[in-house]
């Protein structure tokens, strides 16, 4: 109708919808074309998302990447652990998120870390999920006699006892697939673990390449539902040690520039003006 807008989006939209709703993939891909073609901008989540709608004809685009939320309480680390019983040498493999069910895949976030830790015999390794969803039945479910034991589920927790439940972890899990659906992305996960001092594991998506600093382990496998990639996480498990963690830990950087809140919102300012003023000016 002639008003100028501008697009944000933290995924590939017509990818995303085709992989929940196959019909509508042709009818997503028109739609998402013309979407980005005749907006103002385009602000996206990651580069990657940037210079994807660049192509298919923003004029304009940046990213803002998301921040932290907040940091633990001092103690937290000992207080979560003692609450889910976890003995202080333990290693801990965790995710925070909704744990909502793919149904194309069967897949949910924590799945394949329960998997995998089903594969390992090491008395000193826990799996923690934290996060509610249709998905909690499924995990509960899988970790059979292990719910309890080595693998705990939190269900949902307050947003601000999130990072306390984060820093009881020692690893933190990136479950991201490599196609343009969670290829493209940064999560959410991300700026957290980093505020949380979490070194983490993740697929082979670009943010694992572009990101690393020596503060990740990158596991093979195009989607952490697959084989290759819980055998490896299995792997992982088994092998991987304390002194190990800390060495990676060592490396994790507190904070990015990208992840940094203030400075998004003055860049995200300056873009929104900088559209409106060109907006203006081809009227």
């Amino acid at each position: 109708m002639g008003v100028p807008y501008v697009v944000s989006s933290g995924d590939a939209v017509s990818p995303f919808l085709r992989a929940f709703h196959p019909r509508v993939g042709l009818a997503a891909s028109v739609y998402e074309r013309a979407l980005y073609r005749l907006s103002a901008g385009f602000i996206g989540w990651s580069p990657y998302l940037v210079g994807r709608a660049l192509h298919l004809g923003a004029p304009r685009g940046m990213t803002a990447a998301h921040f932290s939320l907040g940091r633990a309480q001092v103690g937290a680390r000992e207080t979560i652990r003692a609450e889910l019983g976890i003995p202080p040498d333990a290693i801990v493999i965790g995710i925070a998120g909704r744990l909502l069910v793919d149904s194309r895949h069967g897949y949910c976030y924590g799945l394949e870390l329960i998997r995998a830790l089903r594969r390992t015999d090491r008395a000193d390794l826990r799996v923690l999920i934290v996060g509610d969803g249709d998905g909690l039945p499924t995990l509960t479910s899988l970790a059979g006699n292990e719910l309890g034991r080595r693998v705990l589920l939190t269900g949902g927790v307050q947003r601000e006892r999130v990072p306390d439940y984060l820093a009881a972890m020692d690893i933190g899990a990136l479950s991201q697939s490599t196609d343009l659906v969670g290829a493209l992305r940064y999560t959410t996960k991300l700026p957290e673990y980093l505020a949380a001092g979490l070194p983490v594991v993740a697929g082979e998506i670009p943010a694992a390449y572009d990101l690393d600093t020596g503060w990740l382990w990158r596991l093979p496998g195009d989607a952490p539902w697959v084989e290759e990639h819980i055998a490896a996480l299995a792997q992982l498990m088994e092998s991987v040690s304390l002194e190990a963690i800390a060495t990676k830990k060592a490396q994790v950087p507190r904070e990015l520039e990208l992840f940094n809140s203030e400075l998004q919102q003055q860049r995200v300012c300056a873009f929104v003006r900088e559209t409106v003023a060109r907006a203006k000016r081809q009227r």
